[in-house]
């Protein structure tokens, strides 16, 4: 790793590694945000049930989808829903009103467009660098929407 770098979070890294123009992040289309946000809170997921369940890659993608599904991120929504901020649900109204190019493979079309909603959120607190309330908030909605199992509540499963 480069000196300099070591210590801050990985947005900064990257930004560092990949230095560029950088644009408002107000400005990004909520379908953007909703983009960066899965992969987000794909690795938040991915790494809690890496730590926590040392298995074959099969069963840690078993366990993984119950958490990254639509459905379950729309119950994480629905909880979390009086504690965004304002500025938090303006970003949510937008990614759960955008029109996606892709349907839901197993989910209803409600339950898609609130995961969008809530992936916009998460991709746009962690474009603002704001990765404590993205932890926060993916925490506090699983807890809260029941969404999982021992895993996120401290267990090794």
């Amino acid at each position: 790793m480069e000196e300099g770098i070591r210590g801050e979070g990985l947005l900064a890294q990257i930004k560092a590694c990949f230095p560029g123009k950088q644009a408002d992040i107000r400005a990004y289309s909520p379908l953007a945000l909703a983009y960066i946000g899965d992969a987000v809170y794909d690795l938040i997921v991915r790494t809690v049930v890496v730590q926590r369940a040392n298995r074959p890659a099969n069963e840690l993608h078993r366990i993984t989808v119950r958490y990254v599904s639509a459905g379950a991120q729309a119950r994480i929504v629905e909880a979390l829903m009086d504690r965004f901020t304002e500025e938090e649900q303006a970003v949510y109204r937008r990614g759960r009103n955008s029109k996606p190019h892709t349907t839901a493979k197993n989910a209803s079309a409600r339950d898609y467009l609130q995961a969008t909603g809530f992936e916009a959120v998460l991709g746009y607190l962690y474009l603002a660098d704001n990765m404590p309330r993205v932890l926060e908030l993916v925490k506090e909605g699983i807890a809260l929407a029941d969404a999982g199992d021992k895993i996120f509540s401290g267990d090794r499963g």
